[in-house]
């Protein structure tokens, strides 16, 4: 596994839209459709990653709980399926189901949407505020497999309490560690390093 970093776009960065196959339902979500939410958590993810089977109950959790308070999350697996099979629409459901997701689980077939956020690893997290206005990108916490710190959910949990009470964003923003995300080949973006 090789450990990579967010590349950490500009805070203010407008989310750019999408329609993603939701495997859950197995209907399209389209981003772009106008709602009300206080806040949209875009949270990049798959299957297999190390990274993400370490925090992922800990982050289901909290999810399911600001999917209740009107915070729009979405979980977007980018990754080759054909070389990843474990990442196929047919397991992301199943994961879907398995661990609870109250929320959609999107499939970035052709990495477009992974490429518009400059999504680089599994785990990356990107919450914007009511406008779709990035406000936080980072880690969720300080802790990583094989080692003893406790998952916490931390920095991200700070973020999103500080926009929701109107403060601005966090000062410190520490990039996601995680696994890359698996290109198709010859997709890899300039901003992916080589």
């Amino acid at each position: 596994m090789v450990a990579t970093s967010s590349t950490m776009i500009p805070i203010g960065s407008k989310a750019p839209d999408f329609s993603l196959l939701d495997t859950r339902s197995d209907q399209f979500f389209d981003f772009s459709i106008k709602q009300s939410s206080k806040a949209y958590l875009l949270c990049f993810i798959c299957n297999h990653c190390p990274y993400v089977i370490h925090l992922l109950d800990h982050l289901v959790k909290q999810c399911n709980e600001w999917n209740k308070k009107e915070i729009s999350v979405l979980m977007i697996s980018s990754n080759d399926e054909v070389k990843y099979p474990a990442d196929s629409p047919k397991k992301m459901k199943e994961l879907a189901e398995s661990k609870g997701f109250s929320f959609p689980y999107l499939f970035d077939h052709d990495q477009s949407v992974a490429k518009s956020y400059k999504a680089a690893c599994t785990p990356d997290f990107f919450l914007f505020d009511h406008n779709k206005k990035l406000f936080y990108r980072g880690q969720y916490d300080g802790s990583r497999p094989g080692q003893s710190t406790s998952v916490t959910g931390a920095d991200l949990i700070n973020a999103m309490e500080r926009l929701l009470n109107g403060l601005v964003p966090p000062q410190k923003q520490i990039p996601s560690i995680g696994c890359n995300i698996k290109w198709k080949y010859g997709n890899a973006p300039e901003y992916f390093p080589k």
